[in-house]
C-alpha cells in the first residue's frame, strides 16, 4: 500500500519538474498507467482529465497560482474526501504534528476538526491560552484575526492560528444560543501535561487530557504520588477522568489500559486485509492493585480514550459513568512522503474492543448515565458531539442501514441548581455549589458505596 501511495505522489510531482508542459506529461503518465494493466480504463481517463483541469486552472484562473499550491490542494482533496480524519500534511504541518505528539509545541492549545466546512473545536487542552480564555468544545471558529475562516482547509486554519510565541491573535467564535463573539489569545509554548492527579479524600483522582508520548510516564507518577499521599491500604479506589479527551497515540492507549488490566485483549485493529489484523494484549500486573475503578466519559471522549474506556468496560475492570462517548473507532497512520518532509495521515484500520464490537459512529455507552448539572450543560452548549455527525464519517460495520432502536440506560437526573438550597446562603455560595462537578461527585459517591459494600461483605 505504501508503495502505491509513494508512486502516486511521484506521478504528480512530474508536473512540478516540467512546468512548461504539464498536460502532455500527465497524458504520458496516464498512458503509462494504462499500459501497465494495473488500473481500469476509467482510471486512465480520469488521469487525463486531471491533467486537462490542472492545465486549464494554471493557465486561465483569475490569479496566478503556483503549481505546488495546485498539486498540494489536489492531494489534500483526495484525502479529505475519504473521511474526516485523513489529510495531507505539508512539511511545516508534519513537523508541528510530531511536536504535538511529543507533548510540547507552540500555539493556542485547541484540538480542532472540520464540520460542514467550518473549523470546530473538539476540545481545549487543559491549562492553555484557549482553556483559560473559556473556549469550549463544540465552538465553531468562524474568523481568525477578522478574516473569515469559512473555506479554509483544516491545515490552513491551524497554520493561521500558529505564530510567534507571545504574539496575539483574535478568533471569532460561534456558539449555540450565543451571538458570535471575539476572544483574544496570546500564543504560548503548549506543554501538554497529559496527566494530572489529586487526592479526593481517600479516593485517587486521575485526569488524562490526551495521549502523547509522555502519558504513560505521567500516569505511573500519578499513581505513585496518590499511594504515597493517601496510603496504599487506605485508597478506596480511583476515578480516571477521560472527559473531553480527544485521543492521541494508539500505543499510549494500549499502555494506559494495561496499567489497570492483569490479562486479556485490550484492542484489535482490522484493516481491509484480514492478514493485517493486530491484537494488543495486557501483561500481568495491575498498578492499582485491583482497587475499584470508575472512568468518566462524555461526548468529547474520542479515539484513544474510547479504546481505554471500551477495554476496561469489556473486562469488567471499571464502571463507566457519564454520557456516551464521541464514537471515533478508526486508526490513522502517518506515512512519510517526499523524503520525510511532508506526510499523509491516512485512515488505515478500524479498531474493536475486546468483545469484538466497533464503536465507530456509535460511541461507548456508560454503565451509569449521569448528565452534567444544568449549569455545566449550558456551559457546554447543551448538545451532543458525535463522530457520526461528521461529513464522510466511516460507517460502523456492526450496524445495518436501519439499526433497531436501542433502549437507553435510565439516566440519573441531577437536581436543578439551587434546588433545596438554603435560602440564607449568599449568592456566591449558591454559585459555588452549582459550579461543582456533578459527574465527579457521583463517581466519588459510587466508590464510597462500593467500599461500604465490600466492608460489610467481609464482616
Amino acid at each position: 500500500m505504501r508503495v502505491k501511495l509513494f508512486a502516486g505522489v511521484a506521478l504528480l510531482a512530474i508536473g512540478l519538474g516540467l512546468a512548461g508542459s504539464p498536460a502532455p506529461v500527465f497524458a504520458a503518465a496516464a498512458t503509462a498507467v494504462k499500459d501497465s494493466g494495473k488500473f481500469s480504463e476509467d482510471t486512465y481517463k480520469y488521469l487525463e482529465l486531471f491533467g486537462d483541469v490542472f492545465e486549464r486552472v494554471r493557465k486561465d484562473y483569475v490569479e496566478e497560482v503556483s503549481d505546488q499550491t495546485l498539486l498540494e490542494n489536489a492531494i489534500n482533496g483526495m484525502l479529505t474526501g475519504l473521511d474526516p480524519h485523513s489529510s495531507y500534511m505539508p512539511a511545516k504541518g508534519n513537523q508541528e504534528m510530531q511536536e504535538q505528539m511529543k507533548g510540547e509545541f507552540g500555539g493556542l492549545g485547541i484540538e480542532v476538526t472540520m464540520e460542514g466546512g467550518l473549523v470546530k473545536v473538539v476540545s481545549p487542552i487543559d491549562d492553555t491560552p484557549a482553556s483559560k480564555a473559556g473556549v469550549q468544545p463544540g465552538d465553531f471558529i468562524i474568523a481568525i484575526d477578522g478574516k473569515p475562516a469559512i473555506g479554509l482547509t483544516l491545515n490552513e486554519a491551524v497554520d493561521k492560528m500558529r505564530g510567534p510565541l507571545n504574539s496575539s491573535i483574535v478568533i471569532t467564535l460561534r456558539r449555540i444560543g450565543v451571538d458570535p463573539f471575539d476572544v483574544k489569545l496570546t500564543r504560548a509554548v503548549i506543554k501538554v501535561q497529559s496527566v494530572a492527579s489529586r487526592a479526593e479524600g481517600d479516593v485517587g483522582y486521575i485526569r488524562i487530557s490526551g495521549f502523547t508520548e509522555q502519558t504513560q510516564t505521567g500516569l505511573d507518577n500519578a499513581i505513585k504520588k496518590l499511594k504515597a499521599s493517601i496510603g496504599p491500604e487506605k485508597i478506596k479506589g480511583y476515578v480516571v477522568d477521560l472527559r473531553n479527551n480527544p485521543g492521541g497515540l494508539l500505543d499510549q492507549a494500549v499502555s494506559v489500559s494495561d496499567t489497570f488490566l492483569d490479562r486479556g485483549e485490550i484492542v484489535s485493529t482490522r484493516s481491509r486485509r484480514a492478514e493485517e489484523t493486530q491484537r494488543y494484549n495486557a501483561k500481568p500486573g495491575d498498578a492499582t492493585d485491583g482497587k475499584p475503578l470508575v472512568v468518566l466519559i462524555n461526548d468529547g471522549s474520542a479515539s484513544a480514550s474510547e479504546i481505554v474506556a471500551g477495554a476496561l468496560q469489556d473486562h469488567g475492570r471499571a464502571i463507566l459513568l457519564g454520557t456516551k462517548s464521541f464514537g471515533k473507532g478508526s486508526v490513522q497512520t502517518v506515512i512519510p512522503l517526499a523524503r520525510g518532509e511532508s506526510a499523509m495521515r491516512l485512515t488505515t484500520a478500524r479498531y474493536f474492543t475486546p468483545s469484538g464490537r466497533s464503536i465507530q459512529a456509535k460511541g461507548v455507552e456508560p454503565d451509569i448515565e449521569v448528565q452534567p448539572a444544568k449549569v455545566e450543560t449550558i456551559a457546554s452548549n447543551g448538545f451532543r458531539r458525535a463522530e457520526g455527525d461528521l461529513k464522510g464519517a466511516l460507517k460502523n460495520p456492526d450496524v445495518k442501514d436501519t439499526p433497531a432502536a436501542k433502549t437507553p440506560a435510565a439516566p440519573i437526573t441531577p437536581p436543578a441548581p439551587g434546588a433545596n438550597a438554603d435560602p440564607d446562603k449568599k449568592p456566591e455560595e449558591k454559585q459555588a455549589a452549582a459550579d461543582q462537578d456533578y459527574q465527579l461527585r457521583r463517581a466519588l459517591d459510587l466508590l464510597q458505596g462500593i467500599a461500604l459494600y465490600q466492608r460489610a461483605s467481609t464482616n
